[in-house]
């Protein structure tokens, strides 16, 4: 099927996303999900697709208690050879 993709997010840009591991039934929140994109699940290593994705907040503030973004579990930042968010400057520079 023309069009159907793996996440319910199809732009170019970094968004939000919401992650469920049936297999192992854990849940997580990434601010660093991207279309057609998996994060591995600690618990099985399975390729886990968000089932919900949404636009990051704009917030100001310092970022307190929030754990860094797994490398090492995240199909983008594999690809890259490094973290995944530094892509955001391309496509601002791009607007």
């Amino acid at each position: 099927m023309a069009g159907v993709g793996l996440t319910p997010y199809q732009g170019k840009m970094r968004a939000c996303g919401m992650f469920h591991c049936k297999k192992c039934d854990k849940n997580w929140f990434s601010a660093n999900s991207w279309a057609n994109t998996f994060q591995k699940c600690k618990g099985c290593n399975g390729k886990i697709y968000p089932y919900k994705q949404f636009q990051p907040w704009k917030g100001t503030g310092a970022r307190k208690g929030i754990p860094p973004h797994p490398q090492n579990l995240c199909q983008r930042c594999m690809k890259l050879g490094r973290f995944c968010g530094l892509t955001i400057r391309k496509y601002m520079a791009e607007e």
